[in-house]
C-alpha cells in the first residue's frame, strides 16, 4: 500500500488551504478507513457535532474511474442527527474530480464569516461570495454554477438546500444534481459553516505503468459487469424494482409500517414508472451501467394547455420513505413529494418517516394541527408539502424541534413505539425480518447498507440466531473493504477478494487477500472506538414496538427472539474487540 496520500486541509475560519502530503496514511489505501482515521485525528469528540471546528472529511480511493463501477466518495463527520459517527457516500463526478485534482482527502474546518462557495481546482482553493447562491433551492444553485464554473464534464458540484442553510440536522448535500451525501446531516454541518457549494477540477494525471497487466484486470472486470447479469437489475428497472417484489412478499413497509403490503403496488412500481415516466438513464464517472433513473414529471399550471416539465430521479428508497410509507400512491404525486425534498435538500428517508409518524401520531391525537399547521392524512400530499414548508420557515416551537429528527420528536411529544427509527436514524425501506432490524440498529451508521441484514432475512431457511450475527459481522467487515476502495455497492458481487487482489496490484500495489480481510477487519473496529468515544454503546438501543406488531412475510417477529440476537451480537463484538487489542 505504498501510495503516498495527499490531503486538502481548508480552514475556513481564516479562508487558508494547504495540501500535505501523508505517507503515514498510506496502510488506509483510502475510502472509509482513510476517512475514520482523519476523523479520528480531526474530530473534537466532547464537543457537540454543530460546533463548526467539526471536521467535514471527503475521501476517495485508489481505484476511482480506474475500473469499473468504482465511482463513490465517502464523506466522515460527526453527526447532528445521532451525535455520533457520520458516515455517507456520494456518485456522480465528485471521485474523478477529485482524483483529476491529485487529491485523496480534503477536510473543511471552521466556519466561513459570510456564505462562501469553494472552488477547488488541483491544490488550490478559491473562497467565492455565495450570498447571491445563498437561499436558492437546490437545482437552481447547481444551475447557475454549471454556467459559470468548471470545465463540464470534468467537475462536481455539491450543493445545499434550504434546508442546510436552516441547518436542519437531517439536510443532505447534493451531487451533480442526481446523488446525494444523503444520510446523517451532512448539509447541516455544511450549512453551519456557511458553505453553499463546493465545486471541485483539476488537471493532473496518475499514469498507470503496467498497462498489459492493467489492461487485463479492467476488461476481467468490465465483462463480468457487462456480459453477465450480475448487475443487470441495476440498469434495468433500478432498485425500484424491489417494490413489486417486496410487496408480494409482504416485506414492503406502509402507512408507517402499520402494513408491509400495499393492495395495489402497480402506480408507484419500478414497472409502471418505468413504462408511464422514465425518460433517460444516468450514469456515474466511470461506470457502464447507468443504474440512475430519471423522471419526467409533468404539470399545468393554467389555461389553456399551459405546462411544465422537471426531472426527478427516483429508487427504491424514495418510493417508500415518499411513497409506500405515506400512502401515496400515485406516481405524479409521489414525484412531487420526492422534486419537494430535493430541492430543499433534505434526507428523503428521514423526512418520509418523520412524515409518517406526525401522521399517524396526528391520528391518535399525540400532537394537533395547532402544531402541525395543517392536517395531515396518508395520501394527502398538499398537508406534506405544507410540512415541508413548515420545517424551513420554522413557524413554531414544534417545527424547531422537527429540524432535530424523528427520534427528537418522538421523545418530547410521545409516539417513540411508532417512530420507525434505529440508533436516532430513520430505517430503510424492508420488513423482512430479524436480520434487517438488528442490522439497521447494530450498524457503524444504522444504514441497512452496513450489512444488508434485509438479503440475510431473505437467505436464511429458518431462525438462527448464531448465523444472524455471523453473517452481519461478516458482511459488515467485507463492506468497510468496498467502502475502502469506495466501490458502489450495487457491484459487490463483481469485486470478490481475488478480483480486488489483482485490479489493485495490476495498478502498482503490492496487497494480498490476507491484508485486504484485515483492513476490513481493523475499519469495522476502528469505527466501534470511535463511536464509543463519541458516546455510543450498544447496550442503550432501543427497538420500536411496531417492528413486533406489524406482520413481516407472512408472519409476526417476537421481540425476545430480537433481543437475543442484539444480546448475542454485543457478546460477538466483544470477543472480537479483546482478541485484537480493542483500545
Amino acid at each position: 500500500m505504498e501510495k503516498e496520500k495527499k490531503i486538502l486541509y481548508i480552514n475556513l475560519n481564516e479562508r487558508t488551504f494547504e495540501s500535505i502530503k501523508r505517507p503515514d496514511l498510506n496502510k488506509y489505501i483510502g475510502g472509509v478507513s482513510l476517512g475514520t482515521q482523519l476523523l479520528e485525528e480531526e474530530c473534537l469528540f466532547d464537543e457537540s457535532s454543530l460546533s463548526p471546528e467539526q471536521p467535514i472529511i471527503f475521501t476517495k480511493g485508489p481505484m476511482n474511474t480506474i475500473f469499473p463501477v468504482v465511482t463513490k466518495t465517502c464523506c466522515m463527520f460527526k453527526s447532528p442527527l445521532t451525535e455520533e459517527l457520520g458516515e455517507s457516500y456520494g456518485g456522480m463526478r465528485m471521485a474523478m474530480a477529485m482524483g483529476l485534482a491529485g487529491l485523496d482527502g480534503i477536510i473543511l474546518k471552521g466556519s466561513s464569516p459570510r456564505p462562501c462557495i469553494l472552488h477547488i481546482n488541483n491544490d488550490e482553493v478559491k473562497f467565492l461570495d455565495g450570498e447571491p447562491l445563498w437561499g436558492l433551492n437546490t437545482d437552481e444553485a447547481t444551475r447557475l454554477l454549471h454556467d459559470k464554473r468548471g470545465r463540464r464534464g470534468l467537475r462536481s458540484i455539491i450543493t445545499i438546500g434550504k434546508g442546510g442553510e436552516k441547518q436542519i440536522k437531517y439536510a443532505c448535500g447534493l451531487v451533480d444534481t442526481y446523488r446525494h451525501f444523503g444520510r446523517l446531516g451532512l448539509g447541516c454541518l455544511l450549512g453551519i459553516k456557511m458553505v453553499k457549494a463546493i465545486v471541485i477540477e483539476g488537471s493532473r494525471s496518475n499514469p498507470i505503468s503496467n498497462t498489459e497487466d492493467y489492461r487485463k484486470a479492467y476488461e476481467k472486470i468490465y465483462k463480468k459487469v457487462t456480459d453477465t447479469d450480475l448487475m443487470e437489475k441495476y440498469h434495468g428497472l433500478g432498485t425500484s424494482i424491489n417494490i413489486k417484489s417486496l410487496n408480494d412478499l409482504g416485506a414492503l413497509p406502509a402507512y408507517n409500517f402499520s402494513k408491509s403490503k400495499i393492495i395495489d403496488d402497480n402506480s408507484i412500481s419500478g414497472e409502471f414508472l418505468a413504462e408511464n415516466k422514465l425518460i433517460k438513464k444516468v450514469a456515474c464517472s466511470g461506470c457502464p451501467i447507468g443504474c440512475i433513473h430519471i423522471a419526467l414529471l409533468k404539470r399545468k399550471f393554467g389555461d389553456p394547455y399551459e405546462y411544465e416539465a422537471s426531472t426527478v430521479s427516483y429508487d427504491h428508497e424514495l418510493i417508500y420513505a415518499l411513497g409506500s410509507m405515506l400512502g401515496i400512491l400515485d406516481a405524479d404525486k409521489l414525484l412531487r413529494l420526492i422534486e419537494a425534498v430535493e430541492l430543499t435538500g433534505l434526507d428523503a428517508i428521514t423526512t418520509g418517516v418523520m412524515f409518517a409518524w406526525m401522521t399517524e401520531a396526528y391520528e391518535k391525537k399525540i400532537i394537533d394541527d395547532d402544531l402541525l399547521l395543517t392536517k395531515p392524512g396518508f395520501g394527502d400530499i398538499e398537508a406534506y408539502l405544507q410540512i415541508i414548508s413548515n420545517i424551513i420557515s420554522q413557524p413554531n416551537k414544534f417545527y424547531i424541534d422537527a429540524a432535530d429528527g424523528t427520534y427528537a420528536l418522538a421523545s418530547k411529544y410521545g409516539g417513540l413505539n411508532f417512530a420507525m427509527v434505529l440508533g436516532k436514524n430513520e430505517v430503510a425501506g424492508y420488513h423482512t425480518g430479524y436480520g434487517n432490524i438488528i442490522g439497521q440498529a447494530v450498524g457503524a451508521r444504522h444504514s441497512h447498507l452496513d450489512n444488508a441484514g434485509y438479503a440475510i432475512d431473505q437467505e436464511l431457511q429458518e431462525f438462527n440466531p448464531t448465523e444472524i450475527v455471523n453473517k452481519l459481522i461478516n458482511e459488515e467487515i467485507d463492506r468497510n473493504l468496498l467502502n475502502s476502495l469506495v466501490i458502489c455497492l450495487f457491484s459487490r458481487k463483481i469485486y470478490d477478494y481475488e478480483t480486488i487482489e489483482d485490479a489493485l496490484n495490476s495498478i502498482g500495489y503490492n496487497i494480498t487477500k490476507k491484508q485486504l480481510k484485515e483492513l476490513g477487519l481493523n475499519t469495522f473496529l476502528d469505527k466501534i472506538r470511535i463511536k464509543e468515544k463519541m458516546g455510543f454503546s450498544y447496550q442503550r438501543l432501543q427497538i420500536p414496538k411496531r417492528f413486533f406488531e406489524t406482520e413481516c412475510c407472512g408472519k409476526r417477529l417476537e421481540e425476545k427472539q430480537a433481543d437475543e440476537i442484539l444480546r448475542l451480537y454485543i457478546d460477538e463484538v466483544e470477543k472480537l474487540k479483546q482478541k485484537y487489542s480493542f483500545s
